[in-house]
């Protein structure tokens, strides 16, 4: 069948929202620009940023940050197949099996929203955060990213 498919939402933080922060609703539209779509190679990372604006003209910098991540649980069915030989038809049986890990990719985003624009940095947050998820390291994602919210930025233009 079609290789596109929808985004959703598999995990995030704050799992609330914050009272001066709601989660911008349907983010997972913007994440993958040209749709969600399986590949039969694993693609490169790629980052790029959404500039969302909300109902009051706050704008949200939406940093995004693609990987490819091998897909397991994939089912794949075979319809009926009837074939004719001479006058007699044989029929083909439905069957379901797994697709073998390494012949399919899925798009994985991750995605840090802020009301700064501070593409660079932000980059090297989901980067890091990225090398934890991939490398599979013994640092929970829940504490990685508990710290990075705990940084301060300082002001643009500002001291170091």
């Amino acid at each position: 069948g079609s290789t596109e498919g929808l985004g959703k939402i598999i995990q995030r933080f704050p799992q609330k929202d914050w009272e001066d922060t709601p989660f911008p609703q349907g983010i997972e539209l913007f994440c993958q620009p040209a749709g969600w779509q399986l590949s039969k190679e694993r693609k490169q990372p790629t980052f790029f940023v959404v500039v969302l604006t909300d109902i009051d003209s706050e704008r949200h910098y939406c940093s995004c940050l693609t990987f490819y991540e091998a897909e397991i649980n994939l089912q794949v069915r075979e319809l009926h197949v009837s074939v004719f030989k001479g006058t007699k038809e044989i029929e083909g049986e439905e069957e379901s099996g797994l697709i073998q890990p390494a012949e399919v990719f899925a798009p994985k985003s991750l995605v840090l929203v802020s009301r700064l624009d501070y593409p660079e940095i932000f980059r090297a947050c989901l980067g890091l955060i990225y090398t934890v998820y991939v490398d599979s390291l013994s640092v929970s994602l829940e504490t990685l990213i508990a710290n990075l919210c705990s940084c301060l930025v300082p002001a643009s233009g500002g001291s170091q």
